[in-house]
């Protein structure tokens, strides 16, 4: 790989950037570093650090050698260039991947223990009352009354504290709130009166809270906004509701699918299936209406939830329209969908992830164009036009469509490491129709993609048997993920666009957001540094499979 690039740079060859050879394996770079630095500095600045329990002192010397310094052989890091060119290359450490390499169970987070400010209150005076209890934790400066939001899994104190961060009505029987306090303004309509909107927030996320206190504060519908329910989706299994974001960040609007009040799923390890067919089968038949309108095909009646056949009748009906060559007609002809799972505040102040209460789901379509006043129309953007742009230049370069070669990859893994021994395996689950699997370069630690078998480049392309093993294998991933212990996962497709014959698959990443790794220089370079093989990591998936 290191020549190849060398070459390359110099005109030689034309490289890309990707570890997917057309022979249908993985090409992995490997540094064995050793090297020798000129000592520059001048003074010695010894000094006593400390001494061990016999007394004996300890010494900086080292920090300060007299010759210059020779490494004979560093750490071996191997360097993977993500399959799509756009995302980067992973850097995996050896000396941090060698000793989880066969030991599946070094591979996950202990999940914290109970955590309740009143509880460690008793152990330290046993006659304070509740209310002195409730007086203590209201007088915490802010930051740890943010901490204790976060952390605390005694529902009494968190009580306390949402009783501090907003106005609450109760019942008669002042047990449960019946509701929120509101307060007018001059000119707006009445907004729920939040004093404290960082610890409300942090609050209404903690599974812990009552989910009476949930219902009065955050889920029940309307008291978010005015944001219209335009979709639902219900069965004896679950209830889902579809809002329209009007005014979003997302250009023209974008729909939230959120399980509804009577269906309360905080934990990847609360959803059934019929939640998650749920949450998709809305994204579905947004997607089928709003395009089947474009083309002019008639919509089934208003005010309905398609049944699973019918959707499956309408999609039948625009891919023929599709196969007649009338994308053209599409203003809007992508779509975007994702997933931000789980919520994280920091007592200093900083949002950990972007999440909204409760499990959710986002989409919208993207047009084609945007318009530039000065200049004309510009391709509007979507991520998965760089994975079409990227498989056009593979099949042009190796005559092989990148992503036969990719899924030959995939099944023909051999360790990282370079060992014999030990899995090798980067599938985490798969049927006729989907694989689950490690990235060989994970963007993250711990991310997992899911790719469709066939050549199936969008939802409009994917059958009801198709959008059935999406949607099981989305909720295996996030289910092991959580068992593993990761709390917040970010989840995205990569599509084409409805009017484009590219060879493209779909694919989506689930990428957990792990303690001691925040987003720094590496990331920015878009060099991820990874502490353990894709192998092992599948491995270890593999043992949480339900």
């Amino acid at each position: 790989m290191a020549a190849n690039d060398t070459n390359a740079r110099h005109g030689a060859i034309s490289f890309l950037r990707t570890c997917v050879s057309p022979g249908g394996r993985f090409r992995v770079g490997i540094h064995a570093p050793f090297f020798d630095v000129d000592n520059l500095r001048e003074n010695d600045f010894t000094a006593c650090l400390g001494q061990l329990p016999s007394g004996t002192p300890v010494w900086n010397h080292a920090n300060f050698p007299g010759a210059d310094v020779r490494e004979p052989s560093a750490d071996v890091i191997y360097e993977i260039a993500n399959p799509l060119p756009f995302r980067g290359t992973t850097f995996i450490n050896s000396a941090w991947a060698d000793p989880r390499a066969g030991r599946p169970e070094k591979i996950g987070i202990s999940r914290p223990g109970p955590c309740s400010l009143s509880a460690s209150l008793d152990t330290w005076k046993k006659d304070l009352t509740a209310n002195d209890k409730i007086r203590l934790i209201k007088a915490l400066p802010h930051p740890l009354k943010i901490a204790l939001a976060q952390a605390s899994t005694d529902p009494e104190e968190l009580c306390a504290l949402a009783c501090h961060a907003c106005t609450l009505i109760f019942d008669k029987d002042g047990a449960a709130p019946a509701g929120m306090g509101f307060c007018q303004g001059q000119a707006a309509p009445p907004v729920p009166d939040i004093h404290l909107h960082d610890l409300f927030e942090v609050l209404v996320n903690n599974p812990r809270l009552p989910d009476a206190y949930k219902e009065a504060m955050v889920l029940r519908p309307g008291i978010q906004g005015n944001s219209e329910i335009v979709g639902e989706y219900t069965d004896s299994a679950t209830h889902v509701f579809e809002y329209l974001r009007r005014n979003s960040y997302i250009p023209w609007g974008h729909f939230a699918s959120n399980m509804a009040s009577d269906a309360i799923r905080y934990r990847a390890q609360e959803l059934v299936a019929a939640d998650i067919q749920g949450l998709r089968h809305l994204y579905y038949q947004r997607v089928y209406i709003r395009v089947a309108k474009q083309l002019g095909i008639r919509v089934p009646k208003k005010r309905s939830c398609m049944s699973e056949q019918a959707l499956e009748k309408l999609r039948l009906s625009i891919q023929a329209a599709l196969d007649r060559g009338r994308g053209r007609e599409l203003d809007f002809n992508g779509a975007l969908w994702g997933w931000n799972f789980g919520f994280g505040f920091a007592q200093s102040g900083h949002r950990l992830h972007a999440s909204h209460q409760m499990i959710h789901q986002q989409n919208a379509l993207v047009p084609r164009q945007v318009n530039d006043p000065a200049h004309g129309p510009l391709p509007a953007f979507a991520c998965g036009d760089l994975v079409s742009e990227f498989i056009r230049q593979y099949e042009t370069a190796h005559d092989k469509p990148f992503f036969d070669a990719y899924i030959a990859a995939i099944r023909n893994n051999c360790r990282t490491d370079g060992k014999s021994q030990g899995e090798y395996s980067l599938i985490i689950h798969e049927d006729d129709h989907i694989i689950l699997f490690a990235p060989k370069a994970q963007v993250s630690e711990w991310e997992m993609q899911l790719v469709t078998k066939d050549s199936i480049p969008h939802v409009l392309a994917a059958d009801t048997p198709t959008r059935t093993a999406l949607d099981l294998a989305m909720l295996k991933a996030v289910q092991v993920l959580e068992k593993m212990g990761a709390d917040m996962v970010t989840g995205m497709e990569l599509s084409g666009r409805f009017d484009e014959k590219t060879g493209q698959h779909l694919i989506y990443s689930f990428i957990p957001r792990l303690p001691y790794a925040p987003a720094t220089f590496s990331e920015a370079q878009l060099r991820w540094i990874s502490g353990v093989y894709p192998e092992d990591f599948a491995h270890a998936c593999r043992r949480f499979l339900s």
